[in-house]
């Protein structure tokens, strides 16, 4: 039994009802909603580029997880709070695109969604010396 090809794989996606868009460089943008992640072949072997997330302003925004609130970030910078929808919306379509994909599904990662970044503010700059406090 062969494995499928990159293309097969991406094909029974848009037989799923997941969208497909080429993006440059050879990957190939995958949405639901407002959900979204690129793929791309690498020596005949199927990459996810970076996490999923949900698209803002043509681009991919991961979850950061600021230890109070969770955030989308994209990578000019621009952040949104996530929403329970979102979350909710993100994990189901990292679900599916695993199963479809015949990709491993880890135990925590089927707990729930899983933050990109953790960037908890009493930790920051911690390992550069003696942080600055709040009151300084």
């Amino acid at each position: 039994m062969r494995n499928p090809s990159f293309q097969e794989r991406v094909d029974t996606l848009q037989g799923a009802g997941f969208t497909l868009a080429p993006q440059p460089g050879g990957t190939v943008r995958v949405s639901r909603g407002a959900c979204a992640v690129d793929l791309k072949e690498a020596g005949g072997v199927l990459q996810v580029e970076d996490r999923a997330g949900v698209g803002m302003a043509g681009e991919i925004a991961v979850l950061v997880d600021g230890g109070f609130q969770k955030f989308f970030r994209a990578p000019s910078g621009k952040k949104k709070p996530a929403l329970a929808d979102e979350l909710q919306a993100l994990h189901a379509f990292e679900a599916d695109l695993k199963e479809r994909l015949g990709l491993k599904s880890l135990y925590n990662e089927g707990l729930g969604t899983v933050s990109t970044l953790y960037q908890y503010d009493r930790v920051k700059d911690r390992d550069r010396g003696v942080p600055k406090r709040a009151w300084e």
